[in-house]
């Protein structure tokens, strides 16, 4: 059942693609976070219409939110949409991704998952789609977006940079090779319109086979480090693919987000 939603003519090119949105109750800044109102519907059931709207969950795509919790799950499935319950104990969102994945389709007939945070209800979802085909034309483990990191962000550890490859000086909808992420400003003497710094938006869109590679994989030493999961894949040898965007998503972290959120979105 899709919930009554805008939605775009169907995309074929999505087909075989699971768009799952990873949800927890527990949020030390702000607990129960998935289920903050926001205009008439949670945060997370924002999320979800913003990936139907972008045209998946047509053909043989589909939408899932993967849920620590009962009331998120049913917060859901009362907007229409699909939820699957996975185990609270997951040490990372990847990990919820892959449990649900394999739960909604054990043929694994779906050989591309998208993992959308669930703190994202502002943002359009249509970025997902050439994503997707940065992944598959490029041949890549995963792709993920970034943007230009703007002075206020540079400094800030909790925006996270990647050094990017490019062949040429890049613009939006242009795909470059993932060099590394750091919460550090790299490469060291960019910023300039000539070597920007990328502030990596934390989506993911994974082969099916590298997804389940690595959360079979042991936590690496650059990710113990610096505290980023995504280095584990590099460590490994998978290549990642950055997909260049206008504007970097802005997530809920806060009260003060929500409720900036909540003016924006009423």
């Amino acid at each position: 059942m899709r919930p009554n939603v805008h939605s775009e003519p169907e995309n074929t090119a999505l087909d075989g693609v699971a768009v799952i949105i990873p949800a927890r109750m527990a949020a030390s800044r702000l607990p129960g976070k998935p289920l903050a109102m926001i205009g008439d519907a949670p945060m997370i059931v924002q999320v979800m219409r913003r990936a139907y709207e972008a045209g998946f969950g047509q053909g043989s795509s589909r939408v899932i939110v993967a849920c620590d919790d009962q009331a998120i799950a049913d917060a859901v499935t009362a907007h229409g949409g699909e939820a699957i319950l996975t185990d609270p104990d997951h040490p990372s969102g990847s990990d919820r991704v892959h449990e649900a994945l394999n739960a909604i389709d054990p043929d694994e007939t779906l050989d591309v998952v998208v993992n959308l945070q669930g703190d994202l209800p502002e943002i359009d979802a249509a970025m997902l789609v050439p994503l997707v085909a940065a992944l598959r034309d490029k041949g890549a483990d995963i792709s993920t977006p970034v943007a230009r990191a703007s002075a206020e962000e540079i400094p800030r550890p909790q925006v996270v940079k990647a050094a990017i490859a490019f062949d040429d000086t890049p613009k939006p909808g242009d795909v470059g090779r993932v060099l590394y992420f750091s919460r550090h400003a790299i490469p060291h003497g960019g910023g300039t319109p000539d070597v920007p710094i990328w502030h990596h938006v934390g989506i993911y869109a994974w082969r099916r086979s590298a997804l389940k590679r690595f959360v079979s994989l042991p936590p690496s030493p650059l990710e113990q480090t610096e505290k980023l999961e995504q280095l584990r894949a590099l460590e490994d040898g998978m290549t990642i693919t950055a997909l260049v965007v206008d504007t970097a998503p802005g997530g809920i972290d806060t009260p003060e987000d929500l409720n900036e959120a909540r003016l924006r979105l009423n």
